[in-house]
């Protein structure tokens, strides 16, 4: 079982963790959780984009000027793609793009997705948070204990050694928590580099597009119970 440490809201730590090894410590299989990414992504699309081709575009029926003897180009409607208000080559039309994936298999990638986040030592637990006032300043104090509002990344120097450094771009982190969190969810709701999920809802693509995971040790409990 992989063993994760656990803090305070304030940054000291207060314990660890043992998570279970069917959630967390699943193989890493990267073309599921592109297959997963994918299909969550295409069925977010509307597909209501419209345009007209040249048979719906109005007006053009006529030649707009005789074959030849004029010294311009042959042209046979004022509605072909070339001219100004003409139709539109390939024109796109409203479509399904939904994908379907089979639960053991969106099962599977988000937990090869989560096994990743431990392996890679970016999962941060909690043990509870607890705020004296819903307000974002409260939140903000939180990540600044974790240093969540830098983004780094490591470089190697001149003798092939790992430098962490920090980066210009901002940071992505999605915090976890229960259903019943929802003053957490008002009081991150104004962070812009903080994502709220409850466990219940978490996905792959969420999962994926985050530079680091925050949970609660509750939040980490809800999601062994439902994918184990």
């Amino acid at each position: 079982m992989p063993s994760v440490k656990v803090y305070k809201q304030t940054g000291e730590k207060s314990g660890s963790v043992k998570l279970d090894d069917s959630v967390f410590s699943a193989e890493y299989n990267e073309p599921l959780i592109h297959q997963a990414v994918v299909a969550q992504l295409n069925n977010a699309r509307q597909g209501t984009k419209s345009a007209l081709t040249r048979t719906e575009v109005r007006g053009g029926g006529i030649k707009p000027w005789r074959q030849k003897g004029t010294g311009r180009a042959r042209q046979g409607s004022i509605r072909a793609p070339q001219w100004n208000k003409g139709g539109v080559v390939f024109a796109p039309k409203p479509r399904d793009f939904s994908q379907k994936v089979n639960k053991k298999a969106r099962r599977a990638a988000l937990v090869s997705a989560l096994s990743a986040k431990v392996a890679l030592d970016e999962l941060l637990l909690i043990d509870e948070i607890k705020l004296n006032e819903v307000k974002t300043r409260e939140m903000d104090v939180i990540m600044k204990a974790f240093k969540l509002h830098i983004k780094t990344h490591t470089e190697l120097d001149e003798k092939g050694e790992k430098v962490v450094k920090e980066s210009k771009a901002a940071p992505k982190i999605l915090l976890i928590v229960t259903e019943s969190d929802e003053n957490i969810v008002r009081a991150a709701g104004n962070i812009p580099y903080v994502r709220t999920i409850p466990a219940g809802l978490i996905s792959v693509y969420d999962l994926v597009a985050s530079d680091k995971c925050v949970a609660t040790v509750a939040a980490i409990k809800k999601i062994e119970e439902a994918y184990k």
